[in-house]
């Protein structure tokens, strides 16, 4: 049988067709007029997708380049920051803090849970300069509450700055980036805005553009100033990703077709995509005996799964690749073969949740050497869709 291709992991995420085209047809000097007139809309068009009136960068490089990009240009060697991790990507933060020589203070919770507000406030009280937090943990599928963060902030640390990595939270989870006082918000490319790895893209507000100015820690590549002195004319600091800007465009475009021309709106679509199909996928597991990883706080980007007793997750991972051509993403680090996670942002709908699920049925079986009921987790994936529908159609009818 036929077996195409499928990217079912939190990044790479499958590709829009239009930006495929765009990108393969980008062939503008960076140095243009042209590109300058793209480069500028792109940029207003990303302001408009993040939800704020901060300036917007892009950078060339992986999400992770913005997120030494907040260490390097916010802090100085010796200063104390605050990182919240639940997970690899927050221990990311921990690790380019103190690379940077910064005084890291710490509020861990274990994998797959979240923080509490007597363990943040704590810290808060003593005074650190930066936060740095996850919106979506995605080694483990958990999800962290930005607003609770950032209003505990405003009553006991009014001055520190709040960096959230939402590489994959934007376009999966609202935030009120303005309301909130969220200083810097890092989204990647190839996550909810569907073209491939390569563009870190961030807005700041200008309280952290306050900061660059005492900030002292070294930088030459990743200094936003630069970037932002560049943008105001329409240009990056350095050679830009052409090709992939021209993606951005594409898909910022098509998010605003489909919100009829509101590109707010197509973010909203993109988002209630990804928490029903994320909502769907929760149904199926549990209906096939599986264990959520993150019960108590899932994400709408992916969901991470428990593997049966004495199943690796490894196991799993390859049999969705020899039976059906899907990839899927094992855990991370000492959580490999521990969970398995299956992503629902970008360019993912209805359709693509039914397949992935019908094929969990079917690697279930084969590992597990058929212990499992064919359509039980399809049911109640098709209930949970059938129920959000009549929901939206009593919603209208109001």
């Amino acid at each position: 049988m036929l077996r195409k291709p499928r990217l079912f992991t939190p990044g790479p995420t499958p590709l829009l067709p239009a930006a495929q085209v765009a990108m393969a047809s980008a062939s503008m000097h960076h140095r243009t007029s042209d590109f300058r007139a793209l480069y500028s809309e792109t940029l207003a068009d990303l302001k408009e997708f993040i939800g704020t009136h901060n300036d917007v960068l892009v950078l060339a490089s992986s999400g992770t380049g913005a997120m030494e990009a907040s260490i390097s240009n916010l802090t100085s060697p010796g200063d104390k920051v605050l990182v919240l991790s639940a997970g690899k990507f927050g221990e990311r933060w921990r690790d380019l803090a103190t690379s940077f020589g910064c005084k890291v203070e710490m509020v861990s919770a274990p994998y797959g849970q979240t923080f509490t507000p007597a363990d943040i406030r704590s810290k808060l009280d003593e005074g650190p300069g930066v936060v740095y937090m996850q919106a979506t943990e995605s080694s483990t599928g958990a999800r962290h509450d930005v607003e609770s963060v950032s209003r505990l902030m405003r009553a006991h640390a009014p001055a520190a700055l709040l960096v959230v990595d939402a590489i994959t939270g934007l376009g999966t989870t609202q935030f009120d980036i303005d309301g909130w006082g969220i200083d810097v918000i890092i989204g990647g490319s190839q996550k909810a805005l569907m073209i491939p790895p390569g563009l870190a893209y961030c807005s700041v507000s200008e309280r952290a553009w306050q900061r660059m100015e005492s900030a002292h820690s070294p930088r030459y590549y990743f200094d936003l100033r630069k970037e932002r002195k560049a943008a105001s004319k329409g240009e990056s600091a350095f050679t830009p990703a052409t090709s992939l800007v021209a993606a951005l465009a594409a898909a910022l475009k098509y998010i605003r077709q489909i919100g009829n021309g509101n590109l707010a709106a197509g973010r909203n679509t993109l988002i209630t995509g990804a928490e029903l199909s994320a909502e769907m996928t929760r149904a199926a597991a549990q209906a096939l005996g599986l264990q959520l990883f993150s019960p108590g706080c899932p994400a709408s980007a992916l969901t991470a799964l428990v593997p049966p007793p004495g199943i690796d997750s490894g196991k799993i991972v390859s049999t969705f690749r020899e039976q059906f051509g899907a990839v899927i993403a094992n855990g991370q680090s000492e959580m490999k073969g521990k969970l398995f996670r299956i992503a629902h942002l970008g360019y993912y709908d209805y359709l693509d949740t039914i397949a992935i699920i019908g094929a969990l049925e079917h690697v279930l079986a084969s590992v597990t050497n058929g212990k499992v009921e064919f359509g039980m987790g399809l049911r109640a994936a098709q209930t949970t869709y059938a129920e959000h529908t009549a929901e939206l159609c009593e919603a209208k009818a109001l």
